[in-house]
């Protein structure tokens, strides 16, 4: 396993539409890149402290995220969620409840922007042994789901923030709004 380079806001592979992974391709016996790439993904995540990363990330266009939020230091007090593999994901369902939340992405990783995002959500995939997925998220984990498969559609954070006033740089974050109610934003 090896850490990839991760791809910075102004990649054009981050603004690209990921294509799907081929299943016979995931599940061929012996020797098999894509799982290869998988491993890596996670070991890349993990050394990040991210809490999930697609591959156009790491500069891959094809439609694999991974999750994991266990004790991470960029994360404290969230909804701690384990290492979940994403294969071609699709949000099936968005609830109708909207949450606030400070994002950050691997990307960008000197910022953090108050994102509106569903607070529970539906996706069907396939785990990494191509067999099919249902989750059904509430929280963080589903917040974590919506970022990770927006970045498979081309889409950043920052374009769905309502208001980019509420972007901040990571030290100001931590200065001046981490500990603030986000209902008073």
């Amino acid at each position: 396993m090896a850490a990839l380079k991760i791809a910075k806001l102004g990649n054009p592979i981050l603004r690209q539409v990921a294509q799907p992974v081929d299943l016979n391709e995931l599940t061929r016996p012996g020797e098999n890149a894509i799982q290869a790439f998988m491993d890596d993904m996670i070991e890349t995540m993990r050394a990040a402290h991210g809490a999930g990363l697609a591959a156009p990330q790491v500069s891959r266009s094809i439609q694999i995220v991974v999750l994991e939020c266990l004790n991470n230091p960029r994360y404290p007090g969230r909804d701690e969620f384990p290492l979940t593999v994403l294969v071609n994901p699709r949000i099936t369902r968005y609830g109708e409840e909207e949450v606030l939340g400070w994002e950050s992405c691997l990307s960008l990783i000197d910022f953090r922007g108050l994102v509106p995002r569903s607070k529970q959500v539906t996706v069907d995939a396939h785990d990494r042994f191509g067999e099919k997925v249902h989750i059904e998220a509430e929280g963080f984990p589903a917040v974590a789901l919506q970022h990770e498969i927006d970045h498979l559609n081309g889409i950043i954070f920052l374009e769905r923030m309502a208001d980019l006033t509420q972007l901040s740089y990571q030290e100001e974050f931590e200065t001046y709004w981490l500990k603030q109610d986000v209902a008073a934003v």
